[in-house]
């Protein structure tokens, strides 16, 4: 723990300019970003009586080694560069609205020839219009199965699409006219266009219009005595009045904004976005943060605003990581609304704003909502704030409770200077000797920090030897740590700091193994201990409660092993402790496994296709590229996989034959059994080896 007056700035030396303000923990770490109107004022406030500050505020001010600024001319520059910083160095003790859910959108993939429409979750991509979120993929497939009978879109996948095209015949969905087919050009591409964008004016909220020009033709229909025509009319206008009728009307027809609420106490708070489309509330999601401030609900919505508006869209005119001015598009309009309702405007509220609007391309309206219609919605969605705050205070406390507790007695059992805030977990994973991988998984406060985790491909081990496949994954995990501090100059030159090998080659940035854990835990007994101690003293890394400390876990009777210990550490049954180890070695041991069976997915068709005359590495590797799994190119047939550059109709042949002797069932060696629990091969006495 350091002290904040170890590296408080001289007095005067601050600036009294707006800019943004970076603490960094001892290892460079930055773990918070701020901005500030006035840089001096606000810095000011970290660095009193230490028990006066916020719990958080203490952590943080604690763990940081030092502090960093930037001044900048105008607070909407300000509040660009701390959008910028959060998404670059994602601090610890920043507020994050996060969750453990990824929500269902309705996508129209408008840059196809033929938009499809379906069903999407993640980060939005250019070229898609989006409409949502929802709360449940069920919701979006109910509404999705009623319009389709009025617009009869594409919602089948590109294998599908072109399979259609090949055999000359669509799916069923073309034979219940649930689609028109452009599959198999019943309609042109500018048909299917124009049916595309009458589906997203629907959902838009122009539903009036289509309503009352389907009755029109109903009723034509009926008096030129074309019943059958008329009957499905109706039937589609009944289609569409469900469909309207499964949301709620809440504000006058058009009515384009989002809705915010906020539910807190002095270290929590909760947040509840409703999406108001055409009058229409589309969707609802939630999030429940930790403050690490005594932060006002003002400072969480602007907080709130630039995290969830612009996330993954960097707005016109703002700079990169590098330096350099980002010229792209701003972020589609139909990302943000025409209108924001928010319970309290923020600090900067003209910047928020203007960021805002450069963001969309066009006016945002950022208000309080006093009376009326919007007054009564926004303390719907407080409500729902204030429940969704109960039950995660209901459900969490233990949990809370249970990961501090946990990282106490592990702290207490391996004599461990300070709790193993961040834990790193090694496993081996390989199908006797072959595919050998290795992964390693990152806790940090007792949570999984997946962004951190790595997968090793193991280069310099013959057969099948976990202890030396354990000693390579330790040795270059810390390898690249040294190399980075080298890079960075905490370090004496080291030889593996020229290599290249630090950097990630498709983003160019250091890869995060720039960050030493508290605790090592490798999936094994001694054997496997000792080789991880081996490859830290290799390293010149001591090992053991004054540097890192290093245990393993035995899956046999789940004991804990020390370096040069004959005997384990007992941890009780019940013990918090042992569950979050066993919880660590587990994480690592699935995502060991993700990866091996993608490693053995790709050995086993290269094999399958070793004796196919005149395929080589590179037509294979294009196989797999063109058809992204190797299921889906035995599912192939000749045709589709002579389309491949490079590939003729005769070593398609060839190759769909080759696949056909190796496939399960076929006279071939059998496919190894796997425990569906724990993803091992299993025996034929069925014990999993």
């Amino acid at each position: 723990m350091a002290d904040p007056a170890s590296y408080r700035p001289p007095p005067g030396s601050i600036p009294e300019t707006p800019g943004v303000y970076r603490f960094r923990d001892e290892h460079g770490r930055v773990i918070y970003v701020g901005k500030a109107k006035s840089l001096r004022a606000r810095l000011a406030n970290y660095f009193a009586d230490i028990h006066t500050l916020h719990p958080r505020t203490q952590h943080m001010v604690t763990t940081a080694g030092s502090v960093e600024w930037t001044v900048v001319s105008t607070e909407v520059e300000a509040l660009q560069l701390e959008y910028t910083w959060i998404k670059e160095f994602d601090p610890r003790f920043n507020v994050r609205y996060r969750d453990d859910k990824s929500y269902p959108s309705l996508a129209v993939t408008l840059y196809e020839e033929f938009p499809r429409l379906q069903v999407m979750r993640g980060p939005k991509r250019r070229g898609v219009r989006y409409f949502g979120p929802y709360a449940h993929a069920w919701a979006i497939r109910e509404t999705l199965d009623l319009l389709l009978r009025v617009f009869p879109a594409r919602t089948c996948s590109s294998g599908v699409f072109k399979r259609a095209g090949q055999v000359g015949r669509p799916c069923l969905l073309g034979y219940i006219d649930r689609c028109s087919a452009p599959c198999v050009g019943r309609v042109d591409a500018d048909a299917h266009r124009q049916i595309v964008d009458d589906f997203c004016d629907f959902m838009s909220g122009q539903t009036g219009r289509y309503l009352r020009r389907l009755e029109r033709e109903m009723r034509a229909a009926a008096e030129a005595q074309e019943y059958e025509r008329a009957a499905r009319l109706r039937d589609d206008i009944g289609a569409l009045r469900r469909a309207v009728e499964k949301q709620a009307v809440v504000l006058p027809d058009g009515t384009d904004a989002d809705v915010i609420a906020f539910a807190q106490d002095e270290l929590e708070a909760a947040v509840q976005i409703f999406y108001v489309r055409g009058g229409r509330v589309r969707g609802q999601r939630g999030w429940v943060v930790d403050k690490l401030e005594d932060v006002t609900t003002a400072d969480l919505v602007e907080q709130f605003l630039t995290q969830e508006y612009l996330d993954g869209v960097r707005p016109a005119g703002t700079a990169d990581t590098a330096g350099t001015a980002n010229t792209t598009d701003p972020a589609p309009a139909a990302q943000i609304p025409r209108e924001i309702l928010v319970p309290e405007l923020p600090p900067d509220a003209e910047a928020v704003a203007e960021l805002l609007e450069r963001a969309r391309g066009a006016r945002v309206d950022l208000r309080v909502p006093r009376r009326g219609d919007k007054r009564t919605l926004m303390e719907t969605v407080e409500r729902n704030a204030k429940q969704a705050f109960t039950l995660h205070r209901t459900k969490r406390a233990g949990d809370l409770t249970a990961r501090s507790r946990a990282l106490a007695d592990l702290q207490e059992a391996l004599e461990l200077p300070d709790a193993p805030l961040r834990i790193e977990c090694f496993d081996v994973s390989n199908t006797q000797g072959t595919d050998v991988v290795a992964s390693m998984v990152v806790f940090e406060d007792g949570l999984p920090r997946k962004s951190e985790y790595r997968r090793f491909s193991i280069r310099g081990v013959d057969g099948q030897d976990d202890v030396a496949s354990m000693h390579e994954t330790v040795h270059r995990r810390f390898s690249r740590y040294l190399a980075e501090r080298a890079r960075t100059g905490e370090l004496e030159e080291y030889p593996g700091a020229s290599t290249g090998d630090d950097e990630a080659p498709e983003t160019g940035r250091p890869r995060r193994f720039a960050y030493p854990p508290n605790l090592v835990v490798v999936d094994g007994g001694p054997p496997q201990v000792a080789a991880a101690a081996r490859a830290l003293d290799e390293l010149g890394i001591e090992s053991g409660p004054g540097g890192v400390a290093l245990c393993g876990l035995a899956k046999r009777l789940e004991e804990v092993w020390l370096p040069d210990q004959d005997e384990p550490v007992i941890l009780p049954r019940t013990s918090e402790a042992l569950y979050l180890l066993q919880r660590v070695r587990d994480e690592a041991h699935r995502f060991a496994i993700t990866y091996h069976r993608q490693k053995r997915s790709t050995s086993m068709v290269a094999s399958a296709l070793d004796d196919v005359p005149g395929l080589g590495e590179t037509r294979r590797k294009a196989l797999l590229r063109h058809f992204g799994s190797v299921a889906k190119v035995r599912a192939a047939g000749a045709e589709e996989i002579a389309q491949v550059p490079g590939i003729g109709p005769r070593t398609a042949e060839a190759i769909v034959a080759a696949l056909a002797r190796s496939a399960p069932g076929t006279d071939a060696a059998p496919a190894p059994a796997v425990d569906p629990l724990t993803g091992e091969i299993i025996g034929s006495a069925g014990v999993t080896r």
